[in-house]
């Protein structure tokens, strides 16, 4: 594959973050982008690294009309080597074409793509921060662009990769956040785009995450859309339970993305010999658990947060609260763990890093 590469003017060229230990999340990119075209029935083409900029898009592209868009989001670290570690990206883009699938989107070649990526890195790698708790974050995406108006798969898409400086997603960092239960509204449905990472899953939960925030919560934890008593998943990472001596999170039963941190945090669990189920699990048992004492601790996981200790749930005008509102053990030890085989300070037994250098 051949990738053209256009370098950014000095006047193109933006003024890097000062100061690295408070790097807000999603704000702030890099000066290129990795872009492909597809047009049917060729494929994907011109795939190219360019300076970052606005696209060009049809006021008719369908991707507009139709909702065919998707996106992914993982992370590459600095190393103390100064070396770069890209986490887990090749299964972020096998979820990828998963979720294109779904959406009747073209699956993209994940060798082309990774040597894209990489190239962008090292375009780019002068915005790899280095601060610990700093990262760069990667959001490849996908929407169809074809003019034409009229339900059905579009012809022509874009594919590109952008990425920016991170540093925590939450506000609270490590320390625990508190959800509210919504059990009026539904993310997603039987049948429905629950396990795809597409824009409209994110879309459907914005009312109910603005008003959970409004009453000063950070996030939703989502119910089941036909009884609303199921747990599935909080709106911006799946949700873990420790309940006696077991760890508990809901199965991916179609309505629940298949999280890469969530996979992770099961391997390592499993590998340590602790008791992991992947099970259906309702509100009211976890309420049960909290007051008789079982409820140990509860924990998110995702990309942007890694681990996400949650000190508070607020259910049906009750609050209840976790592990003293401080972040637990198991919640430590994990993090500690996925971290340090991220940026590279612990060993990857699981074959999960790839370096660049």
């Amino acid at each position: 594959m051949n990738i053209s590469i256009l370098h950014a003017l000095p006047t193109q060229k933006k003024l890097k973050p000062e100061n690295a230990n408070n790097l807000p999340f999603g704000d702030l990119f890099s000066d290129h982008m990795f872009v492909v075209d597809y047009e049917y029935p060729v494929g994907w083409i011109n795939h190219r690294i360019v300076p970052y900029s606005p696209l060009s898009i049809d006021p008719a592209a369908m991707g507009i009309h139709y909702g065919q868009e998707l996106f992914e989001g993982l992370k590459a670290y600095r190393r103390k080597d100064n070396k770069i570690n890209l986490f887990r990206a090749r299964d972020n883009f096998i979820r990828l074409n998963r979720s294109a699938d779904r959406l009747c989107m073209p699956a993209i070649d994940i060798d082309d793509v990774m040597q894209g990526l990489k190239k962008l890195l090292m375009i780019d790698q002068d915005w790899i921060p280095s601060s610990p708790g700093t990262s760069l974050y990667i959001r490849p995406t996908m929407f169809a662009t074809e003019p034409h108006l009229g339900v059905r798969p579009s012809k022509k898409y874009v594919f590109y990769v952008i990425i920016c400086p991170v540093g925590a997603y939450y506000k609270e960092g490590l320390n625990p956040v508190k959800i509210y239960v919504e059990d009026i509204y539904a993310r997603t449905f039987k049948g429905g785009t629950g396990d795809a990472k597409v824009g409209g899953n994110y879309a459907a939960s914005l009312l109910a995450a603005e008003k959970a925030k409004d009453r000063g919560f950070t996030q939703v934890l989502w119910l089941d859309s036909c009884e609303h008593k199921y747990i599935e998943e909080v709106g911006t990472m799946n949700i873990f339970f420790v309940i006696g001596d077991e760890i508990i999170t809901p199965p991916l039963d179609g309505n629940i993305l298949p999280g890469i941190t969530r996979d992770s945090t099961i391997k390592i669990a499993k590998k340590w010999g602790l008791k992991v189920k992947e099970q259906k699990l309702t509100i009211d048992e976890v309420v049960v658990a909290a007051k008789n004492g079982m409820l140990k601790e509860v924990f998110g996981t995702g990309t942007a947060a890694v681990i996400s200790p949650v000190g508070l749930i607020h259910y049906k005008g009750e609050d209840v609260v976790i592990a003293g509102g401080k972040m637990g053990d198991l919640s430590q030890r994990l993090y500690d763990e996925i971290v340090g085989v991220q940026y590279g300070d612990r060993p990857d037994v699981y074959g999960w890093v790839e370096c660049i250098d």
